[in-house]
């Protein structure tokens, strides 16, 4: 019998890899598994099975109309690109506000006119969202202010505090002025 002279030995790196191979795979299946709790949380909030978002505001009476306002997630604003420091909010309008109102808009500041009303709400009546941008120089007294245009032409406004809707967004503005 003819021996094969050009087999190399296996190395340890090989035989180690052979033995634990099985035990990385299912490592790999694993870790993901362990994001699923905070991926099913998120799915389920952006999806509207755990409400308008982590924080509900409250109703705000606006006009005839009233809407329900929520901030989507209970943080400071986020740092999106060359867009700036970006805040999302929800709302859901009245039963009877669904049909009537054409536009919901949300600003801070109050809008000199409908031109320049602010960011408009986007989605069904149940439930609209917002992106806002937080610019770093805002006062901390500032408001948050919703319009609200009707089919008919009407248009009404409602003010909260800034403090009242977003307290975390407050704190961070307090944080900015110190820099």
């Amino acid at each position: 019998m003819s021996k094969d002279i050009t087999a190399r030995p296996e190395s340890n790196l090989s035989r180690l890899w052979h033995k634990w191979r099985f035990h990385l795979n299912i490592l790999m299946v694993l870790i993901p598994l362990g994001f699923m709790p905070k991926y099913f949380a998120d799915t389920a909030l952006f999806r509207g099975d755990d409400g308008l978002g982590q924080r509900l505001v409250g109703d705000v009476q606006v006009g005839p109309w009233s809407l329900k306002l929520a901030e989507l997630k209970d943080k400071e604003p986020e740092l999106d690109g060359v867009s700036g420091y970006m805040k999302s909010f929800n709302a859901e309008l009245c039963e009877a506000c669904g049909e009537r109102v054409k536009a919901t808009y949300l600003r801070i500041g109050k809008p000199r006119s409908l031109r320049a009303a602010g960011v408009i709400f986007f989605g069904s009546p149940h439930r609209l969202g917002a992106y806002i941008q937080i610019p770093p120089n805002t006062p901390a007294d500032a408001q948050l202010w919703i319009t609200m245009e009707g089919w008919d032409g009407s248009m009404h406004q409602a003010a909260i505090p800034l403090a009242q809707a977003s307290p975390k967004t407050v704190e961070w503005l307090g944080r900015q002025v110190k820099k």
